[in-house]
């Protein structure tokens, strides 16, 4: 193939036609970062993107997912009878062991996390019951004071009126003498 690899990289944009594209300008010509007979940096990314992603997904395979559903699995009670492989070497049982450490210690950061938001949940709700308390014990006096003010008023007004007519009678018994 393509090896060596011939790279341009460039951040600068220059106009070439009438597009503008990423490429490096000299005094004796452009190298245009994207194009394919200019740079070899397009074949480079996809040639490292899909050895990567294809290396990834195996280890993601092979090793990350059987080693959780055996952790899960263990964490359920069930134990592997033949605890190492014959093909299984001493780093890859060290590696699984520290994984599973990992695994464990990543759900109990989990567990504290969400017994935390737990706690949190409650003290927000006895504070949130302790506040329309007191709002219920101020609407209550406030609903006293008003009741209080309210007879206050009838009152002075039943005191106006028996005032009025104690003014009335007092001339009629001065009438009659």
């Amino acid at each position: 193939g393509h090896l060596p690899f011939a790279v341009v990289g460039s951040t600068e944009e220059v106009i070439v036609g009438n597009k503008m594209v990423k490429a490096c300008q000299y005094p004796w010509g452009i190298v245009q970062v994207e194009n394919e007979s200019h740079s070899d940096i397009v074949k480079l990314r996809e040639m490292l993107i899909c050895v990567n992603m294809e290396d990834l997904r195996e280890q993601t395979h092979t090793r990350h997912y059987e080693l959780y559903c055996r952790c899960k699995l263990e964490e359920m009670g069930f134990r592997d009878t033949d605890p190492v492989d014959s093909d299984t070497s001493e780093i890859e049982v060290c590696m699984t062991f520290e994984m599973c450490l990992c695994v464990r210690s990543l759900q109990l950061t989990y567990e504290a996390k969400f017994l935390g938001e737990l706690k949190w949940r409650e003290e927000m709700r006895q504070l949130f019951v302790q506040r329309v308390k007191e709002k219920e014990a101020e609407l209550k006096d406030a609903e006293r004071v008003g009741r209080f003010e309210q007879l206050k008023r009838l009152h002075a007004e039943e005191r106006g009126a028996l005032e009025e007519k104690r003014r009335t009678i007092v001339p009629l018994g001065e009438f009659n003498q």
